[in-house]
């Protein structure tokens, strides 16, 4: 098993400190063009999470990102297919029928998932949420294309909670035998004074606008320049 790439219990300090993650091997190639910039395509790919719900800015943790990865050397198109209620067999399912057209011009494919709640919620077991994970890892990695993992982050229920720490764990492991990079959102907030009165003035599972910040922070600091090719 990996260390997670956030890690437990990190400083929260302004949105602009931290420490990059993992070690890893980026499978995606590049060029540059005239001006000296690489041309990027960046699609994220996953449920509500992704897909921002909940966030009263409209920007999720996905808009934010995208906000501080605008780079000198990079022409970056970025785009949320992000959709509510879907688990990671919907993700196998559509991921390159959505991505590849958006791709087609695009120099360089990057693939950013984040999925799992409603794998659980849906009675989906953790062996065949790890295979739909690694499937999508696989060939995307296969294709090309560079992946990125952001993992579940925890609900105001224990019982879930619980469940989520097991899936958490199995897809960390997936990617760790792989050298993808993982995000865990999982240990860092599930005990976060923020992100469980973010829970506590919503529908129990999503966040607010502030925890979509903290969501935001961990991907930043979990290793994101680093995948991206970019110096910080």
């Amino acid at each position: 098993m990996d260390s997670h790439a956030a890690g437990a219990g990190p400083a929260w300090p302004s949105a602009t400190d931290g420490n990059l993650g993992p070690e890893f091997t980026p499978s995606a190639s590049f060029s540059i063009d005239e001006e000296g910039r690489r041309d990027v395509g960046l699609c994220f790919v996953g449920d509500s999470f992704t897909a921002g719900y909940g966030d009263p800015k409209a920007l999720g943790w996905v808009g934010r990102v995208v906000h501080r990865s605008q780079h000198p050397e990079l022409d970056l198109t970025a785009y949320n297919l992000g959709v509510r209620g879907q688990d990671s067999g919907d993700i196998v399912g559509r991921w390159r029928a959505e991505c590849m057209p958006r791709w087609a011009q695009r120099h360089e494919r990057r693939l950013v998932v984040s999925v799992g709640l409603n794998d659980l919620r849906h009675g989906m077991s953790t062996a065949r949420s790890r295979l739909n994970l690694a499937n999508i890892i696989d060939e995307a990695t296969s294709s090309g294309i560079s992946p990125f993992v952001v993992g579940v982050p925890p609900s105001a229920d224990p019982e879930l909670n619980e469940r989520v720490r097991v899936l958490v764990q199995a897809q960390a492991d997936v990617c760790s035998r792989r050298g993808v990079p993982y995000v865990d959102c999982f240990a860092p907030l599930v005990s976060h004074e923020q992100w469980q009165t973010d829970l506590a003035t919503g529908d129990g599972v999503h966040p607010g606008q502030a925890g979509y910040g903290l969501l935001a922070w961990l991907v930043l600091h979990g290793g994101w320049e680093h995948w991206l090719q970019i110096a910080p």
